[in-house]
């Protein structure tokens, strides 16, 4: 592997475990938070992409459509916690994962009732749509460069949150013991919910900005929930930080297997997983 490979190939592992992080962020916050074990966590990535699609299509706007499909998932989140996932609070994860399967099967019949079963895309915004060179014989897309910068922005602001303000010390202290912020007067529900609602939009977010750079097609939440939950199995269950180092590490792995070892690419993340563990039962970062 020549150098401009290699460098092509690191920025492309980084943007591609950027983007994995911003969906296994919200898996990781509500397991971790909640202790759920949403397995439809994948199918919101996946409305998400579609629903940056559908307002493209009607509005030309890719920005526009971000920030509505953003808003959307978000209520959905409100409402999919306020009607199902609260039932969960009290139950085992077998009765968490029979229902977030079910989950599944009712978005996927959805998306397929409203947009039907053929792939899709949505074009790169013009503003966006540019090259920048890169080791002064390719050109690197500057759209794949604006997801990176904005998966860290969004990992930036994550950590502000969590680390310095009073919600992300409710979602601490939530974490750590319910039972006491009940007793302390929190209305430990509303902050479920909240937690609930940011997980989903940041999964259907994560989907809006991967829309232009991969197809669009039925059932690609299972896909990417299957790569999100080895990422948070490495980082650590729980664990934030953990989501992020791991996602990083997942991206960078796939990236280079599929170019160094194509013929074993598919199974070389669930192998470096299983080394992870054999060194850190836990993860990386278990909270």
């Amino acid at each position: 592997m020549d150098s401009t490979l290699f460098i092509v190939q690191l920025i492309n592992g980084l943007q591609y475990g950027l983007l994995l992080f911003l969906i296994a962020s919200g898996l990781t916050l509500v397991f971790g938070v909640m202790g759920i074990l949403n397995l439809a966590h994948g199918s919101m990535f996946m409305v998400g992409a579609y629903l940056a699609w559908y307002f493209v299509q009607q509005t030309g706007s890719f920005a526009f459509s971000a920030v509505i499909s953003a808003v959307i998932a978000l209520l959905i989140g409100f409402l999919v916690e306020r009607t199902l996932i609260r039932q969960l609070y009290r139950r085992n994860h077998l009765d968490q994962v029979l229902l977030t399967i079910g989950m599944i099967f009712v978005f996927n019949a959805l998306q397929g009732l409203l947009w039907g079963n053929d792939p899709l895309g949505v074009d790169v915004p013009q503003s966006l749509s540019a090259s920048i060179p890169l080791a002064g014989i390719i050109e690197y897309p500057v759209y794949r460069i604006f997801v990176a910068v904005f998966c860290v922005v969004v990992a930036g602001v994550m950590y502000y949150v969590i680390s310095k303000t009073r919600l992300g010390m409710l979602i601490r202290a939530g974490e750590s013991n319910r039972e006491m912020v009940e007793c302390l007067g929190i209305d430990i529900s509303r902050l479920y919910t909240i937690v609930f609602a940011i997980g989903v939009m940041l999964s259907a977010v994560a989907g809006v900005v991967a829309a232009p750079i991969s197809s669009i097609v039925p059932g690609m939440g299972e896909h990417i929930l299957i790569t999100c939950f080895v990422v948070v199995v490495i980082g650590g269950m729980g664990s934030i930080k953990g989501a992020f180092i791991g996602a990083l590490m997942v991206g960078l792995v796939d990236t280079f297997a599929s170019v160094l070892v194509p013929e074993l690419s598919s199974m070389m993340i669930y192998i470096f997983m299983a080394f992870i563990l054999l060194l850190k039962p836990q993860g990386l970062f278990s909270s």
